[in-house]
């Protein structure tokens, strides 16, 4: 039996709803929510950064699958929207992902191939979130011209 990876992240209070949080490698992020409707905050929302962390987790498997199956990728974007339930503990009920991949000459069975790869095997997160939340996702393939350099 392998052993299972495991993560250990520090997240310290900073006073308000705000927590600086850091992994092990050194890298902090700042979390925060507004105490009252409209108020000002610092960082990003819990919420919002699960929906960043999915949209990195699949970009970073897209990224990585479609550059060892010698495919032009020259960019990505992964936009991601969803719904949560309106009382707490307002669960994501509803996630979609748009992505945008550019390169000179993607085949739209390898861009495919990636996503579904990326969200039915290798990311972590949508993993997680799928016992949850219904994701849906589409792509976009956006082709480049010869002026822009390989990423």
């Amino acid at each position: 039996m392998t052993e299972r990876p495991e993560a250990r992240i520090e997240a310290v209070w900073l006073g308000g709803m705000r927590f600086s949080a850091s992994d092990p490698y050194g890298h902090t992020i700042t979390v925060d929510a507004p105490a009252d409707e409209g108020e000002q905050f610092e960082g990003m929302m819990p919420g919002h950064l699960l929906l960043t962390s999915l949209a990195t987790c699949s970009g970073i498997d897209v990224v990585n699958i479609l550059r060892r199956g010698r495919q032009r990728v020259t960019g990505l974007s992964v936009k991601v929207e969803g719904a949560q339930l309106p009382d707490p503990p307002w669960t994501w009920v509803d996630i979609r992902l748009t992505y945008e991949v550019r390169g000179r000459g993607l085949k739209p069975s390898a861009v495919e191939r990636a996503v579904r790869l990326s969200e039915t095997k290798y990311c972590s997160i949508g993993a997680t979130l799928a016992g949850r939340a219904a994701i849906t996702s589409v792509f976009r393939i956006v082709e480049e011209t010869d002026g822009a350099a390989d990423g």
